[in-house]
């Protein structure tokens, strides 16, 4: 992408940060509304200040913290592939939350990073983040709606969605990233897996953590065969089959580790993993 190209990229986004909050909210459904809410709550600051000075309101809206502490294993492979991919490219954090891969991405030498999330106090914590790490000039922040970005055909060349795709309705996600995407660009996803009975049970069992939405929507392998539509598939990986055990006793976390580096080459057995990762591809147009 030329200079020009990317100013006019950066144009774009400040037109779409121009939209008035009333103009915004008047253009979502109500699932997305509700979205918008929860995670709004969930991002606010003074909330979050809150929830850590009294012990039951943090188990109930943050008491999964502990599990992804568990996560050295998919965070390294997660940081290696935006290390690997970012360099010279134009990232997007897609439903960017506090800006983690935003951030990663902006390290890692690309030409520009872009992010985006449909909570407005998530983009406000991302530009405040962004100027206090000196950031600011190689990262572009914007509210918005995955599954209409208004960003241009064929702007994108790598794009990171960590635990959100759950939050999307795939018909409409699905070919808005392949839109965005340019022919070659790459999507890393990182998702929570549908299979595992004790996991499935601690979201029944926690249901202030999460939207009705995303609880009906975890991702299984079905999603994996239905992105095929739209995508060529890369790797795909399994993680923390036992790890997350460690959430609630840290001592056991290296022989968890090691465990699951067996578990997770076992066919049946990986479909137990808490978290996967997997590449789409964006085909190549023919000349």
């Amino acid at each position: 992408m030329t200079d020009n190209q990317i100013e006019i990229l950066r144009n774009k986004v400040n037109q779409i940060q121009a939209i008035t909050n009333d103009q915004w909210l008047s253009s979502l459904e109500d699932r997305k509304k509700k979205e918008l809410e929860f995670h709004n709550k969930d991002r606010d600051p003074d909330f979050v200040e809150e929830a850590n000075k009294d012990q039951d309101t943090f188990e109930k809206f943050y008491g999964n913290k502990k599990y992804y502490q568990t996560t050295k294993l998919s965070v390294d492979y997660i940081d290696h592939w935006i290390e690997k991919n970012s360099r010279d490219k134009i990232c997007l954090d897609y439903a960017c939350g506090n800006g983690i891969y935003a951030f990663k991405m902006a390290k890692s030498n690309p030409k520009l990073v872009l992010g985006l999330d449909i909570s407005d106090i998530s983009i406000n914590n991302c530009v405040r983040i962004s100027k206090e790490e000196n950031l600011d000039q190689d990262t572009l922040f914007f509210q918005s709606d995955c599954e209409n970005t208004m960003l241009p055909d064929s702007s994108i060349d790598v794009l990171i969605c960590s635990g959100m795709l759950h939050h999307l309705d795939l018909t409409k996600a699905f070919p808005e990233m392949l839109r965005i995407l340019k022919p070659g660009g790459k999507v890393l996803a990182i998702e929570a897996l549908d299979y595992n009975p004790a996991i499935k049970l601690y979201r029944m069992l926690t249901p202030d953590m999460r939207t009705e939405w995303e609880k009906a929507h975890i991702l299984s392998l079905k999603d994996i065969k239905y992105a095929k539509e739209f995508f060529e598939i890369g790797q795909v990986k399994y993680w923390h089959v036992t790890s997350y055990i460690a959430g609630k006793f840290p001592s056991l976390l290296k022989i968890l580790n090691l465990l699951d580096s067996i578990l997770t080459k076992i066919p049946l057995i990986r479909l137990m993993a808490w978290i996967f990762t997997f590449e789409l591809i964006k085909p190549k147009e023919e000349s």
